[in-house]
């Protein structure tokens, strides 16, 4: 069934071109689970041989993870905490993965949800609990633009280098996903490891300021 799907999502970013790269990116970003390394890495590949423009591909990418960051960033305003906990489950969000995506926002704040953009799993729903906080929608959407767009871009640059150098990855998106998972492992270590480092200097601040009423 998944290779349907991968194989699926791979012909419409072939045939549909921008749109595909659009549209797949928007749900990536929603609560369909597309990864996004079957979409931004053969198109950058295709415009590599002229079919599409490198940083074309990139914006639709950007806006199209924005657009579907937007819609779930409205729809757990809207829905709330008891319906996502509650329907979440059938739309693949599990109690685990939600619960990190909340301490994520509530402990990291809008640096958070930019460095969110940049790593899996917590990825593509951090706009909920922005949402569910009502953080502010401008400020999330220049963090979100900002994180998307570096990360279809490190996806594009692996993608033209990667499926240059090994084409017949195009005949087989289970191994094109495993490969570039694989190249970007150092990538998404090093953003984990700053937002470790973030997270460390926060409590530090706040164990200062609360020092002094403590004595």
């Amino acid at each position: 069934m998944m290779h349907e799907f991968l194989s699926w999502w791979f012909h419409l970013v072939d045939q549909w071109g921008y749109f595909g790269v659009f549209l797949l990116m928007a749900m990536e970003s929603s609560i369909i689970p597309v990864p996004s390394e079957i979409v931004m890495p053969p198109a950058a590949f295709w415009a590599a041989q002229g079919r599409m423009s490198f940083w074309g591909v990139v914006a639709a990418g950007t806006f199209g993870s924005y657009f579907g960051s937007a819609v779930s960033y409205w729809a757990a305003q809207w829905l709330g905490v008891p319906l996502i906990r509650k329907f979440g489950k059938y739309v693949l969000i599990s109690e685990k993965n939600f619960q990190l995506a909340e301490a994520w926002v509530t402990d990291f704040g809008l640096p958070g949800v930019f460095v969110a953009r940049l790593l899996p799993v917590v990825r593509h729903l951090i706009s909920i609990p922005a949402g569910i906080f009502k953080m502010s929608f401008w400020k999330f959407s220049v963090v979100t633009i900002a994180g998307a767009g570096i990360w279809c871009a490190v996806l594009a640059w692996f993608g033209q280098e990667i499926i240059g150098k090994r084409p017949e990855l195009l005949n087989s998106p289970e191994d094109m996903i495993h490969v570039i998972k694989d190249q970007l492992k150092w990538f998404v270590a090093a953003v984990a490891l700053i937002g470790v480092l973030y997270l460390l200097v926060v409590i530090f601040k706040k164990k200062r300021v609360k020092a002094p009423a403590n004595l």
